[in-house]
This record gives C-alpha cells, structure tokens and sequence, in this order.
C-alpha cells in the first residue's frame, strides 16, 4: 500500500534495492539512500545479535540512536548484558573505539585530556583523553562523581571539548554509550538532569528468556564471542548514514503531535520536571531513524509512539505523590501515549 507521506501516515512501497554493490559514492562501500542504509544496518544489527541474544528490540534501539547521532544510556542490574551490547555495537563499526571504566577516583581530566609540560619543547601540549574517539564507551558512569560526570555534558551536546581555554573538536560521528546500574545499588551517584538529558535513549536489558539464555550457554561457553566479532561498516558509511537519516520527511502533524507529546509532561501532575525542547528534538531525530530503519523516506505517529518511553522517561522526575504510590516515569509516558490523539491520514 503507498503511504501518504504528506501526512506521515500509511505505509511506503519499499524502495527498489539495488543489488549487493554499494552505490557510488566518496568512498568505495559509501551508502547514499535507503537502500544501502537498509542493507548496512542489517550487517550491524546481525553482527550484534550473534553476540547480544535474544534482545532485539535493544539491539534495534542501539542502532536507531547511533543513526539519530545521539548518545545512548543503558540501565540494568548486573550481569545482563549492557557492557556487552555497547561493546558489541562499537566493535562491529570500523572506527576508533575507546572504553573508561567510571569509579569513585576517576578525575575530569582523565576523561577529556590534559595539558602536560614538554620539557623538550618547553611548552605545554594537549594529551587527548578517551573522549577523542568515535565510540566512548563510559561502563557503570554513575560511579564516577558528578564532578567527574561532568566532563561529559561539553562533549556529548556541542562534540567539542574545552580544555585550558582551547577548545577541540571532536571526530564525527561521535556517541557515548554508557552503562549504568540502579541508584538503589551501594556506590552509585544518580547522574543529573543536565546529564540525563543529553542521552537520546535509555534502554534496560532485562533478563534473558530461558530459550536465549540456553543459547547464550552455547556460544559464551567455550569463548567469548567478541573476539571473533569483525567490522562490518566504516565509520564513513555510518556518517552516511546519517545524512540519509536527516533527509527524512516529517509532516508538520507528526511534528506537532512529538509537541503535544513533550508538553503533556510538563503539565502533568505526578511529574515535577517535564520533558525539555532538547527531548522533542532528540524524539523527532530518533523517529526519523527508526523510520528509516523500517524503509520508509518519511516518520509516522507510530515511530513516536514506539520511542516515546526510552526517549522521554529518563529526563521526567516524579512527584513526591507519584513515588509514594511507586508511579514511574514509564508509566506516565505509556498513559500519555494512548491517551492524546494521534493525527489522522487526512492531518
């Protein structure tokens, strides 16, 4: 059925794919529109599941925030796989990858780099620190202070970062992901709102199906299945793919409707802090890549719909009454969905 994409609504007749070469581009391998997008994207997402399985939906995620050019939390109790999906959706890109492990001494400076003296020299030159990647991956950040949590905000809104009055950019593209585990757990500091909001995403793992973890006893028995784990992209075909991604149309009713959306958290009563303009931004960005990651050149109320609760629920902060009877954010964002209309094929 052809969609109407004037309205965002419906389905699109799936573009004609042009074979197993990669279209022309600035690069050999370079993908220019859906049909290399679709192809790519599936070489990452199978890379990942063979490591990541049964999680799916987490996988799809993960990669709709990298296409979204966003930053991605992933929350969960130890043991679940969160380290292992970041780990996994960086090492099946062929670009620079750098890992810090957040703890309690960790300082700003050993995140973004410091000034050192060069005594041959006689003057001070910059040490890039692990932020200087295309891929950081930061594993338990609410562990590290918040002043060491900190270091993060310059880089992951503006992609730059600030050091001794000189400022550096950063590689494009550039995504943190980072794990965290719940702030109930001993040693933990909840990260910020100005943190929180800067991720896209956040997804939880949850526990494994038997029949998946049955599997994963199969294949991370023997041997750690990262380690066989190959590139299957370039980091151009990923910057490529972003641009596939902004060209995604979305109609001024789908726009309003991410609107209406954001505000309906900023004027409900279980919520102290509603979501901010950053969160609509993000929501339309995330839904134009999921949108494209279903073969379609323009976003539906659905692709909002699907993204509402792990776009939006990390920024709100419940109210005092909303915690007493155990409301969360989720459950709010969910209520909201299924209650504000959704525009119509006719706007």
């Amino acid at each position: 059925m052809h969609g109407d994409p004037a309205t965002g609504t419906g389905r699109s007749t799936p573009a004609p794919r042009s074979g197993d070469g990669l279209t022309d581009g600035s690069r050999a391998g370079s993908p220019r529109g859906l049909d290399d997008l679709a192809r790519v994207s599936g070489r990452i997402r199978d890379a990942v599941e063979t490591v990541v399985e049964g999680k799916p939906r987490a996988v799809r995620l993960a990669l709709t925030v990298l296409l979204a050019e966003g930053h991605l939390l992933i929350e969960d109790v130890p043991g679940v796989g969160k380290t292992m999906l970041a780990k996994a959706l960086a090492r099946s890109v062929d670009c620079s990858v750098r890992r810090v492990q957040f703890t309690p001494d960790l300082l700003p400076s050993d995140i973004t780099g410091v000034s050192a003296y060069n005594q041959e020299l006689r003057e001070f030159e910059f040490k890039p620190g692990p932020v200087f990647a295309n891929i950081v991956v930061g594993d338990e950040i609410n562990r590290a202070s918040p002043k060491t949590q900190s270091a993060l905000l310059e880089c992951m809104e503006e992609r730059q970062v600030t050091v001794d009055g000189t400022t550096y950019p950063l590689e494009r593209p550039f995504m943190v992901i980072a794990t965290q585990n719940p702030v109930e757990m001993e040693g933990t500091y909840p990260l910020p709102e100005a943190q929180r909001d800067r991720f896209t995403a956040r997804i939880s793992m949850g526990y494994p199906d038997p029949a998946a973890e049955l599997e994963m006893l199969d294949t991370h028995g023997e041997a750690n299945p990262l380690d066989d784990l190959e590139p299957v992209a370039h980091a151009s075909d990923v910057r490529a793919l972003i641009e596939v991604v902004r060209r995604q149309h979305v109609a001024e009713s789908v726009r309003q409707y991410a609107i209406d959306l954001v505000t309906a958290t900023r004027n409900h009563p279980e919520l102290r802090l509603g979501a901010s303009p950053r969160a609509t931004l993000h929501l339309v960005r995330a839904a134009r890549a999921y949108a494209a990651l279903d073969d379609r050149d323009y976003v539906l109320p659905d692709d909002v719909q699907e993204l509402a609760v792990p776009v939006l629920a990390h920024r709100l902060l419940p109210s005092a009454e909303a915690q007493v009877e155990r409301r969360r954010p989720e459950h709010v964002v969910t209520e909201l969905v299924h209650r504000l209309p959704v525009p119509s094929p006719r706007g």
